[in-house]
């Protein structure tokens, strides 16, 4: 019997759809079967540069958002660059599938306001363009904006290496009735042939509120620090999973004698990114984008049950971290201990 969920959670499931077809696909077929609408999106990410000084490229990537037939929303699709077994290099995605790249995140959130995803290629700096009272320029296949001093403001070009295909599913908040919410998105994916992708992950984002309390966040520390080998073991993390570490060595010292003030400054000097088995970011941003918790160990599913089963020993294991008393610390602990940890959560409930 799957346990039910008691937390309000997010969820993010990295599926890869068959060729021929796209998240554009399940769009439109999660639209279709409960007379919804679909709205194309940005979708925000970054990937390493091969220009020489010039670390990452920032892009912008198309997705769709999903609503209901009354307007509420029930998933937006968008792109993973970690997906990439499978996906063929030398094959363009579909005519009208295209990303837009800048090497300045200020210039991108210009670019994501005001250009429409939904507009052609060669058209869709055009606002941008108006803005510098520059043209766009056409380059082959690629769309050039230049500033008036000749300094490039974006390009766009179109998608390569079947980038149509991978699809993360990203929810809403999910309140009640956990495993119902994510197989009505999940049925038509495996429907419609998606598959679990070799590097997928399966992401929990839970309210951070109740983690900001120094001996709360401590907890969280110490069980995805000490407890590392035993949490990925008993959660089955996908060893192929990309953009996963352990938590800095910095912040895992300041959790022994924590404040919020010492845990802040520990993360600072363990440059702290989302990039780690949990994303703690957002519980230190003076202005969080998303004021959650991100755990990020989860393996890929497709299945609801397999999802919501691994998300009830996150909750049970989570709730231990609220109490007072501190995480134990586990240099010899193994799954048994972690799964002792939880029944004696769940026997408090």
């Amino acid at each position: 019997m799957t346990p039910e969920l008691r937390r309000r959670i997010g969820f993010e499931i990295e599926l890869m759809a068959p060729p021929g077809r796209s998240r554009r696909s399940l769009a439109y077929d999660l639209a279709g079967r409960h007379g919804g609408r679909i709205r194309p999106v940005w979708h925000h990410d970054s990937e390493p540069s091969l220009v020489p000084g010039l670390g990452r490229f920032l892009h912008l990537t198309q997705g769709f958002e999903v609503t209901r037939a009354d307007g509420s929303p029930m998933c937006t699709l968008v792109d993973d660059i970690t997906l990439l077994d499978g996906l063929e290099p030398r094959t363009p995605a579909p005519p009208g599938w295209y990303r837009v790249l800048s090497d300045d995140p200020r210039l991108l959130s210009l670019l994501a306001a005001n250009c429409d995803p939904g507009a052609p290629l060669d058209a869709v700096l055009d606002p941008v363009a108006a803005l510098w009272g520059m043209p766009a320029e056409l380059i082959g296949d690629v769309v050039r904006l230049d500033d008036p001093s000749g300094a490039t403001i974006a390009l766009v070009a179109p998608q390569g290496g079947e980038r149509d295909r991978p699809c993360e599913i990203v929810t809403p908040p999910i309140t009640e009735n956990h495993r119902a919410a994510l197989e009505e998105l999940l049925e038509p994916a495996r429907d419609l042939g998606f598959t679990v992708p070799n590097e997928a992950a399966v992401h929990l984002h839970l309210d951070g509120g109740p983690f900001r309390a120094p001996h709360a966040l401590a907890n969280v520390v110490r069980l995805f620090a000490h407890w590392r080998e035993p949490l990925r073991q008993l959660l089955q993390t996908n060893p192929a999973c990309r953009r996963l570490a352990p938590l800095p060595d910095e912040l895992v010292a300041a959790a022994e004698d924590p404040d919020f003030e010492s845990l802040r400054k520990a993360a600072d000097a363990g440059e702290l990114t989302k990039y780690f088995d949990v994303n703690l970011t957002q519980l230190f941003a003076a202005r969080p984008i998303r004021d959650t918790i991100e755990i990020r160990i989860l393996p890929g599913a497709i299945d609801a049950d397999e999802i919501v089963s691994r998300a009830a020993l996150v909750e049970l294991l989570l709730d231990r971290c609220l109490e007072p008393e501190a995480f134990p610390a586990a240099p010899a602990g193994d799954v048994s201990d972690l799964l002792e940890i939880a029944a004696e959560s769940l026997a408090q409930r």
